[in-house]
């Protein structure tokens, strides 16, 4: 009998399957694109950008800086009250317990250049994220799964950021030499990353409970939340599943498994979302943004160049923090505060323009979108013009494929490689 056919070499096949090894990429788009359609259902859709303007907020509000007149109403929603913000905080708890439990987490201190990328990328996502309605995940992936034109804008957007930064990337490497030292990793005995990880994990299924146990409707969701975004960290982390790789690496080294991912786990949040939106059971309106036109484009560049200066997108970059990469830890806060200014900018100009479902406002005689304009572009709930809902699934399923087919084409010719 072998060494690991007893139930103990079992338990450690499981254990290093589910805790230690790489995930496959279509396996964690798949698991990514379902958590994503339940945790819609469960409460609202998730995203990286709440949870971080949130933490902006509490940085600008305890500093004592209120332009715009931000906190005119008092202190900013609590961290741990703010659905947004808890996502993030389950986010980054689920790729620290995968980290731990896989033995990937140290403290990792990046050179004096990346030090200042780090600055650099979190203004600029802060800001392209204000301007395009949304970072990666609530103005591309959410937005077109949500059903709604902007995500197609920032899809675009990304992708020229993405060559951008890459060249800047390049050119980076051939004519800048200071600031390459002072990189260091500090590491901890493998038992008390098994510790920690194992008190992370018990932290949040307490949290969860707590939650579930309050008489306020809203909190009682929070708990489900909580796990279900501790689930997305802990997927995104073990699959190292980040969007901007899916934007990059098809022009800088032509591996396109990701951006394969990627399109097919729009593609199967779209499905998921049309059915509850299509039954009645979501908020229609769910990230249909007026950014459909320059914002969503403009904004998209301007976020794709910074996570690529930053290493990671939007979620990429919490489940980087999760694992010790201190780099992003600087990302984190600079991200939040720019977008932070930027949105509260925009709402005092009434920028963007506002949104509502009709169906909300009692007229029972029209069941469309009611848009007051802004400037960034328009509202287009995809289901709301001539293609209806099943026009809109196709739509998707042919934009998700073309994509597909394009970079497993580039996989093969290298032909959108953009050299050194």
């Amino acid at each position: 009998m072998g060494a690991g056919s007893g139930f103990g070499g079992k338990f450690k096949q499981l254990y290093k399957g589910l805790c230690q090894d790489e995930w496959n990429a279509y396996t964690s788009g798949i698991i990514v694109a379902f958590l994503s359609v339940l945790i819609l259902a469960w409460m609202r859709p998730w995203g990286a950008v709440g949870a971080v303007r949130n933490w902006g907020d509490w940085i600008l509000f305890r500093m004592g800086v209120n332009p715009f007149d931000m906190f005119k109403d008092g202190a900013p929603r609590a961290i741990f009250a703010n659905s947004g913000s808890l996502i993030g905080v389950g986010f980054i708890g689920g790729a620290f317990v995968s980290a731990c439990l896989g033995n990937n987490f140290a403290f990792r201190i990046p050179p004096y250049r990346e030090m200042v990328k780090a600055i650099i990328a979190g203004i600029l996502m802060g800001v392209g994220a204000a301007i395009a309605g949304g970072c990666n995940v609530g103005g591309f992936y959410n937005a077109i799964g949500n059903l709604s034109a902007n995500g197609f804008a920032m899809w675009a957007g990304l992708v020229i950021g993405a060559v951008v930064g890459l060249k800047c990337l390049y050119f980076e490497m051939e004519h800048i030499s200071w600031g390459s030292g002072g990189a260091k990793t500090f590491e901890m005995p493998f038992a008390v990353k098994i510790v920690l990880g194992l008190g992370a994990l018990a932290w949040m299924i307490w949290g969860a409970y707590h939650y579930s146990a309050s008489s306020n409707d809203y909190m009682s969701k929070m708990g489900g939340i909580l796990l279900i975004s501790l689930g997305l960290g802990y997927t995104m982390h073990r699959g190292r599943w980040c969007m901007i790789q899916g934007f990059r690496e098809p022009h800088m080294t032509g591996d396109c498994t990701l951006a394969k991912s990627v399109a097919l786990s729009v593609f199967l949040v779209a499905v998921g979302v049309t059915v509850l939106k299509a039954g009645g059971l979501a908020n229609p309106i769910h990230y249909v943004r007026g950014t459909f036109g320059w914002g969503g484009f403009v904004g998209g560049i301007i976020f794709g160049l910074g996570a690529m200066f930053a290493g990671g997108c939007g979620t990429g970059t919490l489940w980087r923090v999760g694992e010790g990469q201190l780099k992003l830890w600087i990302v984190v806060p600079f991200f939040g505060i720019a977008n932070s200014l930027m949105t509260a900018w925009f709402k005092s100009m009434d920028f963007e323009g506002r949104v509502a479902w009709a169906d909300f406002l009692d007229d029972a005689d029209t069941d469309k979108l009611l848009v007051f304009s802004g400037h960034l572009g328009k509202f287009v709930y995809m289901p709301d013009t001539f293609l209806g809902y099943g026009g809109t699934l196709s739509l998707i399923a042919i934009a998700m494929g073309i994509w597909y087919v394009v970079v497993k084409w580039n996989e093969d010719s290298n032909k959108l490689i953009v050299p050194m």
